[in-house]
Formats: C-alpha cells, structure tokens, sequence
C-alpha cells in the first residue's frame, strides 16, 4: 500500500533501474561540482575509501569502490607521486601492500566533502529531515542485506553461515 492505495506489481519491477537511475544522475551532480577539484569522481571514490578504510590493500579498495584493478593502479601511482598516500609492505603478504593517506590528502578530502555536502544538500532538497533520517536508515539497511546475501554466495557450500552482520549505524555507509 502506498498511501492507502495499492501499489502495483509492475511499480516494483523499476526498482533496478531506478537505482541505477538515482546513482547516474547522483554521479552528474557530483561531478558538475568537483570540477573545482580536478579530480576524477573515481580519484574521489578511492580517496574517501581510504578515510574510512586506513590500511587497505589494492584489492580491497578496488572491489570497494567498483574499481577496475589497472585504473586503480595508475590512479593510486599518481597520489602516491602527488604525496596523498603512501605504500606500506603487508606484514602478512609481502607481495601487497596496504594503502595510507598522507598529510597532504588532508586538504583535499576537505574540499572533497564540502562538495559533497554542496551535492548531497541538493540532492535531498525537498526531504525533511525526518524523511532524510528515514531514507538513510533504508538504504543502510538493504546495504546490509545485500551484503549479507553476496557473501553467502560467495561462501562455499559446506561453510557454516557467519553471525549476522551488525545493524547498520548511523554514518556507517560511505558518503559521496
């Protein structure tokens, strides 16, 4: 029911491309406003990966970010030249190394939210705050669910199921 009204089947088979919908045009917004910056919405994707995630190996800020590995690789040689990062061996594998932002990123994830803040604020224009609550708490939510469900299919068939993941807090989700 959608406001007392029945909601229609064929409403809910949108559902994808009104994700992928909201996601594109989300990007263009986004990237109207960093051109500021000078960087790439992927250059921003990795940068704000590694706030949240210090340590990181190349793998996993690849599959974080949606990443194609060889772009990640030019684009993490280019911070590391620029001085935002830096490359440590991983005690645990010496053939990777774990990823660190440096002083010199500081500013420039500065500039990076405040656009953010500039494209999100738009984006939600219209929504009370209640309402923009709500919809985080949601999309946090499926995150979790879709989590969840990519890895049991990844686990293999005789692996016993993790314990459920946590309930998705506030600020938990990545903000772009």
């Amino acid at each position: 029911m959608h406001g007392g009204i029945p909601v229609s089947v064929d409403r809910y088979r949108n559902f994808g491309f009104l994700i992928g919908s909201v996601y594109r045009l989300y990007t263009r917004l986004f990237e109207r406003h960093s051109i500021e910056l000078g960087l790439t919405l992927v250059q921003c994707k990795v940068l704000a990966f590694l706030s949240r995630n210090e340590g990181a190996s190349q793998a996993r800020i690849a599959e974080g970010t949606g990443t194609d590995p060889m772009t990640l690789v030019r684009i993490l040689d280019r911070m590391e030249q620029d001085g935002w990062i830096e490359r440590r061996l991983n005690a645990d594998d010496r053939r990777a190394h774990r990823l660190f932002l440096q002083e010199a990123a500081k500013p420039v994830l500065s500039k990076m939210w405040r656009v953010a803040d500039v494209a999100r604020s738009e984006a939600l224009v219209g929504l009370d705050p209640g309402a923009r609550e709500q919809f985080m708490q949601l999309l946090e939510q499926m995150n979790a669910r879709l989590l969840a469900l990519d890895a049991a299919a990844a686990r293999p068939v005789d692996s016993p199921a993790p314990a459920p993941a946590p309930k998705a807090g506030r600020g938990s989700a990545p903000r772009s």
